[in-house]
């Protein structure tokens, strides 16, 4: 029964609070937990000024999303809900979701859809994304992927036919490739290093001490830390990416240790982000982090020596800063051993 929250005319009570003086004590205590829990939920929810952003719209967003929707491609920036959907869109690029948009693991802060795709994989998939990156005119791709553990190889093999596709439609393109980590299958790794793309991306997510509270439990840390110093091993000429989500109750100690445990694993580049929770079903915002503690994050990589560091509220794994820093580092780099 809804009661008003606004305040009543002095000596005057609503309907609505007489209504629930004449419930029993039980109901009372029940609808209080449920009503104040709900208003602690709302001001908690409630974001400060700095993360504040614009909704989709624009000629080119209307222009993505429906070319999207006909080439029957998922991208990342819908299913996770990524608040830079706008800016990127807008921008003229987008982040394309390999392998379908049903993923087999459960992480509590990843709005993507969880459950078995049973083995499927849609076959006109590399055709489709290679028409797209070329009708969009892209110079820079960001590719990622949903784990597949229903698959043998994890969806390797799908994931290299993708980016090959892409590269053979478009031979001066860049791509970068978010992939899961496979379970550890150096195989799979290898097939997915090994298909020409230029950067190889795997996140770690958050610090060590909540990844098992909130990853799903075939993640892990060191996991994650093996696959991404695996393929710098098999490939030392490929750019190693990772990405570290905060306020979920971290410190800025354990954030410096996960920075230093990437750099050790020789990752050269580095995000750094604010998690926002994408329903209610997903764990809370323990912290909204001020913009100047991200520019403290960004100092600390920049003294480890990582090649680049975007740190900010906004900042998401595949960041359009990013993408611009990486295309023009990987060009710089070709031409100068050309």
């Amino acid at each position: 029964m809804p009661v008003s929250t606004g305040a009543p005319r002095c000596g005057h009570k609503s309907l609505q609070v007489k209504r629930l003086e004449r419930l029993p004590s039980q109901s009372k205590r029940l609808f209080a937990a449920v009503f104040f829990r709900s208003n602690a939920i709302s001001r908690f929810e409630r974001k400060p000024s700095w993360l504040k952003i614009r909704p989709p719209s624009g000629e080119k967003y209307n222009h993505i999303k429906g070319l999207r929707q006909g080439l029957k491609l998922a991208t990342v920036c819908e299913e996770a809900r990524c608040p830079n959907t706008a800016e990127c869109w807008s921008g003229g690029t987008a982040t394309f979701m390999l392998l379908g948009d049903t993923c087999t693991r459960f992480c509590k802060f990843c709005n993507v859809k969880t459950g078995n795709p049973q083995g499927v994989l849609d076959r006109d998939e590399p055709k489709n994304l290679a028409d797209a990156v070329e009708q969009m005119e892209l110079t820079y791709v960001v590719l990622t992927m949903v784990d597949r553990d229903d698959v043998p190889d994890g969806g390797a093999a799908h994931v290299a036919h993708c980016i090959q596709a892409v590269k053979k439609r478009v031979s001066d393109i860049k791509v970068e490739m978010l992939a899961g980590d496979f379970q550890e299958n150096e195989e799979a790794i290898r097939t997915v290093v090994e298909s020409s793309a230029d950067v190889f991306a795997h996140n770690i997510e958050v610090v060590e001490r909540l990844s098992p509270s909130v990853r799903d439990k075939k993640c892990s840390y060191e996991k994650t830390l093996c696959v991404l110093q695996r393929a710098k091993e098999m490939n030392p000429q490929i750019i190693t990416k990772s990405s570290i989500m905060v306020g979920l109750g971290e410190t800025e100690s354990e954030v410096e240790v996960t920075l230093r445990d990437l750099r050790r694993a020789d990752v050269d580049i580095v995000t750094v982000g604010q998690y926002l929770r994408p329903a209610p079903k997903f764990l809370p915002v323990e912290e909204y982090v001020k913009p100047g503690q991200f520019l403290r994050y960004k100092e600390i990589a920049n003294d480890l020596g990582f090649l680049f560091c975007a740190s900010g509220p906004l900042v998401r794994s595949s960041y359009r800063a990013g993408e611009l820093f990486l295309e023009n580092y990987l060009r710089t780099q070709g031409a100068q051993q050309s």
